[in-house]
């Protein structure tokens, strides 16, 4: 069974997913890594050269190659803007969103130019607004949510591995 971490960016999916890969002794995927290696460029090249629904389409596929599969994924900020994705994450997994405030992730990734802006709104600003905009999605997503708000990568790890052997029972 995978274990997929969703939320905005800058939340920690890379970092506790890491963590929890480590702990859990499962292989950690980047589901970014992966779509940079089916696209065959960066990830501001894809978005400048072929534009987000492009980008959406090789996250899709990505995380495809991981369906029924056992590993702990971060995926993309965005991976529940395509309806499609909800399913395949559901189908062989759980998926623990990670929440922080708007305030938080500006501190986190401000200056980040690994993506682009998706919305041309002042950076504050488009946080609020995906966030808002992706809300219902996350939460179809998720299994369970961590409030990694005032917390740091121990607190947050433990809290994912709580729920997870809950789950389990």
């Amino acid at each position: 069974m995978n274990i997929y971490f969703v939320g905005y960016r800058g939340t920690g999916k890379s970092t506790l997913g890491k963590e929890v890969a480590k702990a859990l002794e499962k292989e950690f995927v980047d589901l970014d890594n992966e779509i940079v290696k089916l696209a065959g460029k960066t990830i501001p090249q894809i978005f400048s050269e072929e534009g987000e629904e492009k980008f959406r389409e090789y996250e899709t596929k990505a995380l495809e190659q991981f369906n029924g599969k056992d590993y702990v994924i971060a995926c993309g900020g965005g991976i529940i803007v395509k309806d499609r994705n909800i399913p395949i994450l559901k189908s062989n997994g759980m998926v623990c969103l990670l929440k922080l405030s708007p305030q938080e992730i500006h501190k986190r990734i401000n200056g980040d130019t690994n993506r682009p802006s998706l919305t041309g709104k002042d950076p504050f600003e488009e946080i609020k607004f995906l966030l808002d905009k992706r809300r219902e999605g996350y939460e179809k997503a998720k299994d369970f949510e961590i409030d990694c708000n005032n917390k740091g990568i121990r607190k947050c790890t433990e809290e994912i591995l709580t729920k997870l052997n809950e789950f389990k029972k």
